[in-house]
């Protein structure tokens, strides 16, 4: 009786086995599928060097860069003082501001899918995959839904240049956040959790002055004050994946947009360019303090603002069979007092 027992304990182990087994190649194969495996980021040759530009030394700007993303900044004084550990207890310094590329998002419609590294890790489906798609019946109703992903990039400290300077970031690459896991992305519903302001701009005179942001984004940089638009991207709530445009490049530079405003909420993410002396949360974000290019699946040569229109900027950058799958080079204004 006990072999008996051990036997078909035994047997129903082997099916669980051949149904993991199973499991593991059906997602194996989607994964090869859905995402195509590419080469993974490469700083030198997908990042686009010359957006650190302007760079300024007390007040001086000794390296011009594009003019119409010129943004406010803190470096005008020719000295700083910034407190320090006794016995100093204060510290003077110099005041430097510039673009540090040290961030970037990925914006993906296949779920667990990694366009910067090269890979995916499975193939999820279902309510966690995105795209473009249409709502409605008396009217249509275009909308886009993709998942994002957060990493921690300091280029500088990558390449082991500037290693000095104690206005660089020194860490190393990171995976921060997956909104795969997070139950508030997938619902706009849920995420009012994060956003109960929201309520006060879902109606048309909040929307309309959305018409300013966007002129004043495709003209320089972004009017920081309407924090509730994102250009011509549209609002920016819900703090989720789903975007009211049909346009796959123009919808997920806004979501890439979104997920800096959501991890600023959250405390995740805070702002160098507000203060000489320390990183400073925002939980209401400055827009004009940010600002990104794609790198994949074709790089950009130039910068914009988070909601520039993609009519400038995007031609020729979400070619056929890619996947819709972007990574999104992120620059934050890095305003800081070196020693």
């Amino acid at each position: 009786m006990p072999s008996t027992t051990r036997g078909k304990r035994s047997g129903s182990r082997d099916v669980v086995k051949g149904f993991f087994v199973l499991l593991i190649l059906f997602h194996a194969v989607g994964a090869q599928a859905v995402c195509r495996s590419g080469i993974p980021l490469n700083p030198v040759t997908d990042l686009c060097w010359q957006c650190i530009f302007p760079v300024s030394i007390a007040g001086i700007e000794i390296i011009p860069g594009p003019v119409e993303n010129n943004v406010p900044d803190l470096s005008g004084m020719p000295v700083c003082a910034c407190p320090a550990p006794p016995p100093l207890f204060i510290r003077i310094g110099i005041p430097v501001s510039f673009w540090e590329p040290a961030r970037y998002v990925e914006t993906v419609k296949d779920p667990y899918c990694f366009p910067s590294l090269g890979f995916g890790l499975t193939a999820a489906g279902g309510f966690l995959g995105g795209g473009s798609q249409e709502q409605g019946n008396a009217s249509v109703d275009t909308s886009t839904f993709a998942q994002a992903h957060y990493f921690i990039y300091p280029v500088w400290s990558i390449m082991e240049l500037l290693t000095d300077f104690a206005c660089i970031e020194h860490s190393g690459f990171d995976v921060a956040y997956l909104t795969e896991v997070d139950p508030l992305w997938q619902n706009d519903i849920l995420a009012f959790i994060l956003e109960p302001e929201s309520i006060l701009f879902g109606n048309p005179i909040a929307q309309t002055a959305c018409i300013a942001d966007s002129v004043s984004t495709n003209a320089g940089f972004s009017m920081s004050p309407l924090f509730w638009c994102i250009g011509s991207g549209g609002s920016a709530y819900p703090l989720t994946g789903h975007v009211n445009d049909d346009n796959e490049l123009m919808a997920n530079s806004t979501i890439a947009a979104r997920m800096v405003y959501k991890l600023a909420r959250e405390g995740l993410v805070c702002d160098t360019a507000l203060n000489l002396c320390a990183c400073v949360p925002t939980p209401i974000w400055v827009k004009h303090n940010w600002r990104m290019h794609v790198a994949k699946p074709v790089r950009d040569f130039m910068c914009h603002p988070f909601g520039r229109t993609g009519l400038i900027w995007g031609a020729l950058k979400n070619p056929p069979l890619v996947g819709d799958n972007f990574v999104w080079q992120l620059f934050r204004r890095r305003s800081c007092c070196a020693f």
